[in-house]
């Protein structure tokens, strides 16, 4: 697969050398030291030693020295507009938590998720994400573009984005969660999901924004939603995506409605396949981890959201083992106040290794579970989650040769177990987003005073109309 020429001539070629490099690819090749060539928006060469000499339009190189290089991280799982509600509801489970925080969800509007989306983004950016995902289900009546707010903020940053237009239509008199006035009508539901796919959706190799369909959960939504969602996701050729097996109160839910578990339940509506992934997944037996398998059903795992919610330890070793594709998830900030998913790296293994023991996760899994995993998980591997020649240049250059590193020999060890690591350059379809661990494309320091105004006015706005 060659390079991406610029427009015009050929491709113009940045060469990172002298650092340790991680590829991430099917052997877990990794170089002491190494280099990586970018050409255009692609990978070009990856290596041990300096980089090939001769090579032409060079227009940077990059000394690596006390750095590992990795293919960028990828976020399977996050709810951006959240970042405007941090810090709530800090002793609740996940059932209570909704129920405390909805009322003011359903008081969003363009703005506030503008501002949201572009906290959320510039948290994970600077981490080391380099594709981020995200799950909006939220659409109160008369709360403007909100789906379009979102990828406005995404193209502006310029990350590579799969956000999910989610819906609900099962409201409180109906023995949903949500306020009746902040869920849609099925029809509502599934028209606005196939006009955002219609819009927004790229299908393209080096696409920058690929839409999924994203109806909430198994209880906030009706089964014709969730059956009639598949079918226009399939219809379409998108991917599908919602919540599942989060909580042993939804494994009840679903038990006393439905008359069966979470896993037959979705499995009867459509909803397992190559072409799907759930995020959590915490409470699945092994019959449900084989169906996962059997199907090629992709699970976004959120160690912290999951502890923060007290929801309970994934059996990601387990699904692992299966053949299950798993990625890592940052979830909404509600309850993931960090935003980050490079901690996720860390969380991940000591999550597994209190519930499973000292072989449960390794380091090297940890980084695959946040990169190439997450890839697979959003149909994207052939084009992202590994350092190889063809694939599109989305990498992360990790400082590794400061205090908080400075005695761990093995530098992926350092990066997962370590202090979190600064990001030196991350580079995104070949272009800087993060100088330095400071982001080139947004000011964060207007980000944060926008988002603290937008936080403040959704608060005064949510008491004044309870």
């Amino acid at each position: 697969m060659a390079a991406s020429p610029a427009p015009g001539g050929p491709p113009t070629r940045v060469v990172i050398e002298n650092c340790a490099v991680a590829t991430v690819d099917a052997h877990d090749t990794e170089y002491a030291s190494g280099h990586v060539v970018v050409a255009g928006n692609r990978i070009e060469s990856v290596g041990p030693g300096a980089a090939p000499e001769g090579l032409t339009n060079v227009v940077r190189r990059v000394d690596g020295t006390g750095h590992l290089l990795t293919p960028g991280l990828v976020n399977t799982h996050h709810h951006f507009y959240q970042w405007l509600t941090r810090g709530l509801a800090q002793d609740a489970n996940l059932f209570d938590w909704l129920v405390a925080l909805y009322p003011t969800w359903s008081r969003i509007d363009e703005d506030m998720v503008y501002a949201a989306a572009r906290g959320s983004l510039a948290m994970m950016v600077r981490g080391g994400v380099t594709t981020a995902m995200d799950h909006h289900y939220v659409f109160p009546r008369g709360a403007g573009d909100l789906l379009g707010a979102e990828i406005r903020a995404a193209r502006e940053m310029g990350v590579r984005f799969s956000p999910t237009r989610g819906s609900m239509d099962r409201g409180k008199s109906a023995g949903g969660l949500p306020p009746d006035f902040a869920v849609e009508t099925t029809e509502a539901a599934l028209l606005a999901t196939e006009e955002a796919i219609d819009t927004h959706h790229d299908a393209g190799f080096d696409s920058m924004l690929r839409v999924g369909v994203a109806p909430c959960s198994p209880f906030s939504v009706s089964t014709e939603l969730l059956r009639e969602a598949a079918a226009l996701a399939r219809r379409k050729g998108v991917r599908l995506h919602t919540h599942g097996s989060e909580t042993v109160e939804e494994e009840q839910f679903c038990k006393e409605l439905f008359g069966m578990g979470p896993t037959d339940y979705f499995e009867s509506t459509g909803w397992l396949g190559e072409d799907v992934w759930m995020a959590h997944c915490v409470h699945m037996n092994d019959t449900d981890i084989e169906a996962f398998a059997r199907t090629g059903t992709g699970v976004a795992h959120c160690p912290s959201s999951n502890a923060r919610l007290a929801a309970g330890t994934a059996r990601v070793p387990d699904m692992l083992k299966a053949g299950v594709p798993v990625g890592l998830g940052v979830d909404g900030t509600a309850s993931n106040e960090s935003g980050e998913l490079h901690t996720e790296l860390r969380n991940a293994l000591l999550v597994h290794r209190l519930a499973g023991g000292e072989g449960a996760l390794n380091v090297r899994q940890a980084l695959r579970l946040g990169t190439h995993g997450g890839a697979r998980v959003l149909g994207r591997a052939d084009e992202t989650g590994s350092l190889e020649p063809g694939k599109l240049a989305d990498l992360v250059l990790w400082k590794l040769d400061g205090l908080g590193h400075s005695t761990i020999a093995d530098p992926v060890a350092a990066l997962v177990l370590g202090a979190a690591a600064p990001v030196t350059l991350s580079l995104i379809n070949g272009k800087p987003v993060v100088e330095a661990g400071r982001l080139v494309t947004a000011d964060e320091d207007t980000i944060a005073r926008d988002a603290r105004r937008e936080a403040r006015r959704l608060a005064r706005i949510a008491r004044r109309l309870g």
